[in-house]
């Protein structure tokens, strides 16, 4: 409670001047103005194709609850309370009182690190919903299945969460039923407004935009651009308010990547079904084996929707750090390494974002260098997450598999939830 109550209360005084003076920062400034544009009758999805689902218009239309001038108050009031739930449902887990406490520290320490997008941007809202749905999966499986649901509606991202739970859980249909209430009453709501056609909007507004910045597929044309070769170079995408690559190429990268991610997600959900089959079902606790099987799924999906993305932003860390939160939470000894390597590719990301943001896009070969190191982290992590499924699903009992990376110490930690 400490650490969370510091924590937020710096965040607080921090932008205080910023508060006082009725400003805002993030992105922060433009959720203000759809708040505003809506108070007065003109409402994204309703009235227009809009880049983020419905879910998104809860947290950016009622932080203007108190009006335009304390927006950035209420949001951040509002990103205290999803820390507040995520850390409750934490702590709240029934036999994972020695893993409990060190992994609501490290879902802080990723507050933390991703400061400037944690606190400002939507994934504030999505990941510690999505925290606390993983956490719920077995106690609360109607509960969860909701809360997953409505982070979906925010993020999309959630949806490999829902996924991982469906392929593995034995609550699934029980995790189902509330993510069909939630969801109905999200799709009832737009379309009793007027937003029918605008309801899936945001599955194909970024359809033919080029590789953005900091995807890893953009890549080889951020160094192009730096080796000054013909035809690449970093743009504005006004539409958009981001940067894209362009270059030989750059277009035809970004489909192909498009469907890479479709072939690895459908073929990660087939591992963990393998692995439901032979492992899960081998376990001598299948309860513990869920959980562990069901995290570990999710962290893979996830990887691989952003791994295998043309958008890359540096909000994305937070899909993966919720995930290992929880992983620490349910597998401590599996997922301690990995902790640590997705600490330092936030680090990394904040280094990039909003550090060094301004000579990256000048093309400058440190930030590039930062930028390179962040996206070969993700990767490693991705690639960890599959192997150590693969051997997962390759063997015939739970006892088979040990950790797939080194631990300082075993775990003594014992698993009731799913997570």
């Amino acid at each position: 409670m400490t650490g969370f109550v510091g924590l937020h209360v710096a965040y607080i005084v921090a932008l205080l001047p910023l508060i006082v003076t009725g400003g805002t920062e993030g992105d922060l400034p433009l959720y203000r103005q759809w708040a505003q544009d809506a108070v007065q009758g003109t409402w994204p999805i309703i009235d227009f194709p809009w880049v983020y689902p419905a879910g998104a218009l809860i947290p950016i239309v009622g932080s203007i609850a108190l009006g335009p001038y304390l927006y950035q108050l209420v949001w951040l009031i509002m990103m205290a309370a999803a820390n507040w739930l995520a850390l409750a449902a934490i702590s709240g887990a029934r036999l994972q009182r020695r893993s409990a406490y060190p992994a609501a520290w490290y879902w802080l320490l990723s507050v933390f690190l991703l400061a400037p997008v944690s606190m400002l941007r939507l994934e504030g809202v999505a990941a510690p919903l999505a925290i606390a749905g993983l956490v719920w999966v077995s106690r609360r499986p109607v509960v969860a299945g909701a809360l997953i649901a409505l982070a979906t509606w925010i993020k999309v991202w959630p949806a490999a969460i829902a996924a991982a739970v469906v392929a593995v859980c034995r609550s699934r249909w029980w995790v189902a039923l509330g993510g069909l209430g939630a969801s109905t009453l999200i799709m009832v709501a737009v379309v009793a407004a007027g937003g029918a056609s605008n309801l899936f909007s945001f599955l194909t507004i970024q359809g033919q935009r080029a590789p953005q910045l900091e995807a890893p597929v953009a890549t080889p044309w951020v160094w192009a651009t730096i080796w000054e070769m013909p035809g690449a170079r970093i743009r504005q995408n006004y539409e958009l308010a981001t940067r894209e690559v362009i270059g030989h190429g750059a277009m035809a990268a970004g489909e192909i990547v498009g469907w890479l991610m479709i072939v690895a997600f459908v073929a990660i959900a087939l591992l963990l079904i393998r692995a439901r089959m032979t492992w899960v079902r081998g376990a001598a606790r299948m309860d513990i084996a869920e959980g562990q099987l069901v995290v570990l799924g999710a962290f893979a999906l996830t990887a691989a929707l952003i791994v295998f993305n043309k958008v890359g932003s540096p909000q994305y860390m937070l899909w993966l750090a919720p995930i290992v939160t929880v992983g620490l939470l349910v597998d401590p000894q599996r997922w301690r390494t990995p902790a640590i390597w997705m600490a330092i590719t936030s680090f990394l990301t904040t280094l990039v974002f909003p550090i060094f943001y301004m000579p990256l896009v000048r093309a400058d070969p440190f930030a590039a260098s930062l930028l390179l190191a962040r996206n070969a982290l993700l990767v490693v992590l991705f690639v960890w997450s599959v192997q150590a499924l693969w051997r997962v699903a390759r063997a015939r009992r739970a006892d088979e598999v040990a950790p797939a990376v080194p631990a300082t110490r075993p775990s003594r930690s014992r698993v009731s939830d799913p997570a």
